[in-house]
């Protein structure tokens, strides 16, 4: 696992470049260009896993699901900032990419220390220093562990369908 840190106001475009708006729609597509004017390496090295920490107001800008799509999509563990911008932290959400508002932990953090989240506890290790953070709602766990808001939705309809005794 590595830790991708980077700082204050990193918008939707430094995330995924607005010139791929409507180039590029997939998450295979997508995945090339990350980070790429921010931090060209990133989508060459980025693996399963990882986390990224920012500071305050991260994803500001505009409202394209691609950046979230993106970080799903290449197993971003989780987004670990002192803060998010609003259209981006609900398109989290809805894409069950895993975002902590955690400000100690990200001013905590030096290059090449260990990291462990433990989101049902609502804390982050940081090499030898514990960071809590208020634990995520039931509903966006349950969205998250789903795999999005989509398959949670379609698990949920689907239950309601089995209560009901339909089979479709």
């Amino acid at each position: 696992m590595k830790i991708w840190k980077y700082g204050d106001d990193i918008n939707t475009d430094m995330l995924f470049p607005g010139k791929y708006t409507y180039t590029c729609s997939t998450p295979e597509e997508i995945k090339p260009h990350l980070l790429e004017d921010l931090d060209p390496a990133f989508a060459g090295q980025v693996q399963a896993g990882d986390i990224i920490f920012a500071g305050k107001n991260f994803g500001c800008g505009s409202a394209r699901e691609q950046p979230v799509v993106g970080l799903k999509a290449v197993c971003i563990a989780a987004v670990v900032a002192e803060s998010f911008a609003r259209s981006f932290y609900r398109a989290a959400i809805n894409q069950g990419l895993l975002l902590i508002e955690c400000p100690g932990a990200v001013h905590g953090y030096k290059e090449g220390a260990d990291v462990e989240i433990h989101v049902e506890e609502g804390k982050i290790t940081v090499g030898q220093d514990v960071h809590h953070f208020p634990p995520l709602p039931a509903e966006i766990v349950a969205i998250r562990d789903a795999g999005g808001l989509l398959p949670y939705t379609r698990m949920k309809l689907q239950k309601r369908r089995e209560g009901h005794g339909q089979t479709k």
